[in-house]
């Protein structure tokens, strides 16, 4: 009699340890299909400061893809023609730092300016937004 309640309880014992590792494999499988790209950016505005009108500015936004999948920006869009940026092309691997340089060029621009550069990319989170201000002061000309 010990040895029919006892194999029972053996083969229930062995049918919980397969559908565990059964589980543990789907759940394996189902972070595999988390891999993504990331962006961590050190700041994402910077005030220029006072500019007079005329005089152009850059400043170089720097990140990191901490991601685990290599990070491709699309496209890096400003909002109007005074502003300018450079960016890589390259997919950027992941623990990667790089930099997005944006230009502003304070011709035909006087008073406080505030603009927005979009970085559009791959990284989970969707699109990242850069803000650069500075006040456009009268030309030096004008003063004399």
């Amino acid at each position: 009699m010990f040895k029919i309640i006892f194999i029972p309880r053996i083969c229930l014992f062995l049918l919980f340890v397969v559908l565990s590792i059964g589980t543990k494999a789907q759940n394996a499988e189902v972070s595999d299909t988390t891999i993504f790209a990331q962006m961590e950016f050190t700041e994402m505005e910077y005030n220029f400061g006072d500019l007079y009108q005329g005089e152009k500015a850059e400043h170089i936004f720097k990140f990191k893809n901490i991601g685990n999948s290599p990070l491709i920006l699309n496209n890096v869009l400003t909002t109007c023609g005074c502003t300018a940026s450079e960016w890589p092309r390259e997919p950027i691997p992941s623990g990667v730092k790089a930099e997005i340089k944006v230009i502003f060029n304070s011709a035909s621009k006087i008073g406080r300016q505030n603009k927005v550069i979009t970085v559009r990319s791959n990284a989970k989170g969707g699109d990242f937004r850069l803000r650069i201000s500075v006040m456009v002061l009268p030309s030096r000309k004008e003063k004399d």
